[in-house]
């Protein structure tokens, strides 16, 4: 892991999560709507001012299957960057632990699949993603976690083809 500072944690005094049921469950009923839907609601591009939503399918790195969760994104040229947050919460989340154990992945967009590998983002490129970043009161609520928050960048997959 990246053991470089975080970059520009600035917390409002006060500043409390909602509760953790609450997060789970908003969680829960985004990825049922996007199954409901057969994936015509759920997902969407970032623009320049909002975040886009991917759905992303890793390998667990216990059980061997397919695992699937929906991630906040921006985009850095052909390459997705989010950041590996666990609704705030101090544990490292679970899709980040399979990445790390299985980079290949896929991830499903509003204009298709893409075939991904991730990586945690260089110190030296951290700061310019963490800025891009910025809309999602980033330095607040990873300024409430323990440990840094990893920037996970998700480069196409050699021989694939982006959306």
């Amino acid at each position: 892991m990246n053991d470089a500072p975080p970059v520009s944690i600035d917390v409002k005094p006060g500043r409390r999560l909602p509760p953790r049921w609450f997060i789970r469950s908003v969680w829960v009923i985004h990825r049922a709507v996007y199954s409901v839907s057969r994936g015509r609601v759920g997902l969407r591009t970032p623009t320049a001012d909002r975040w886009g939503t991917l759905q992303i399918k890793t390998v667990g790195r216990r059980s061997g299957t397919e695992r699937l969760a929906i991630l906040g994104y921006v985009e850095d040229g052909p390459n997705l960057v989010t950041l590996a947050m666990n609704g705030w919460a101090s544990p490292e989340p679970a899709w980040w632990l399979n990445l790390q154990a299985h980079p290949d992945a896929t991830v499903e967009l509003p204009d298709g699949p893409r075939a991904v590998s991730a990586r945690i983002a260089t110190e030296a490129e951290r700061p310019r993603l963490w800025a891009l970043c910025a809309g999602w009161r980033t330095d607040e609520y990873a300024g409430l976690r323990s440990g840094e928050t990893a920037v996970v960048v998700l480069e196409p997959r050699a021989g694939s083809q982006p959306g």
